[in-house]
């Protein structure tokens, strides 16, 4: 018990060892804003765009999609980024050899990843309230339903995304994560309707958080009368939840279990060669 807890607290200083890093970090900041900052300024043009029977513009109506997007997205890479880098430089390898190392290395990369997408989240909420007519946020139960998605998607992502990150060794694998997530963007109506989609094609957008989180925020933040351009039209609240607890639930029992797995073929000679390896693709 001594050494999980320990191992829950060196988690959490790590966490925000790294989230300050990279708050102060200008480059880092940067790295991680700007993408969404010009997807905003992309939808900002779209505001005259009008939707048949819709009450609000096109820009307003993909605005919540883009924080969902912008939570999934930013979750998966992100900690997919870290294990692979990680990997290479040998941080990894220094975590197994300690006591609940690698319980507090998970820890530390979840709850950073976390605080840095809540606060990009935050940063997209403030910039798009004020730009996008018809976005409403007003209410208490807007607001807790906004909280309580952002909270359900950073459960279910940010473990999905370290089970995909112990299946990557390598940096330029990173494709193998990166294309199949840009993919579930096309399939999963955050820039359109995704009625507007193949029926086959909209049950395979449905079967991923993608979607359901794309859904969640547009709920949180869109005019009720917006539900009728959803599937079914309605907002599908309960079962919202329940695939984004689905995905939490499966990736959070994945997660512990790969991670092991992964750190047990982690050896100093590996991590060389991992190097040796980066030198020839890099130099």
């Amino acid at each position: 018990m001594n050494t999980t807890a320990h191992s829950y607290r060196t988690g959490l200083k790590r966490a925000l060892i790294e989230t300050r890093n990279t708050l102060t970090s200008p480059s880092d900041l940067m790295g991680m804003l700007l993408p969404m900052l010009i997807c905003v300024a992309v939808l900002y043009f779209l505001r005259g765009v009008d939707i048949e029977g819709a009450p609000i513009s096109l820009g307003a109506m993909n605005m919540p999609s883009l924080i969902g997007m912008n939570i999934v997205f930013g979750g998966i890479v992100t900690m997919v980024s870290a294990l692979v880098m990680d990997r290479v430089s040998g941080t990894l390898l220094r975590a197994k050899s300690m006591p609940g190392g690698m319980t507090g290395y998970l820890i530390g990369h979840l709850g950073s990843t976390a605080m840095f997408l809540s606060f990009t989240t935050l940063v997209l909420l403030v910039v798009g309230l004020p730009l996008f007519d018809g976005l409403e946020f007003a209410t208490p139960d807007r607001w807790l339903l906004f909280l309580a998605v952002l909270a359900i998607g950073l459960v279910a992502v940010l473990p999905l995304g370290a089970v995909l990150g112990s299946l990557i060794n390598d940096l330029k694998n990173m494709s193998l994560v990166i294309f199949p997530v840009i993919a579930s963007v096309a399939v999963s109506g955050i820039f359109y309707k995704i009625t507007a989609l193949p029926e086959w094609l909209q049950w395979i957008g449905q079967a991923l958080p993608m979607y359901w989180m794309g859904l969640g925020m547009r709920q949180a933040l869109l005019p009720d009368s917006m539900a009728a351009v959803e599937i079914g039209g309605e907002w599908r609240t309960l079962t919202m939840f329940a695939v984004l607890a689905l995905w939490a639930v499966i990736s959070m029992a994945l997660a512990p279990r790969l991670l092991r797995r992964m750190s047990r073929r982690e050896s100093g000679s590996a991590v060389a060669a991992r190097r040796q390896l980066v030198q020839q693709q890099w130099g």
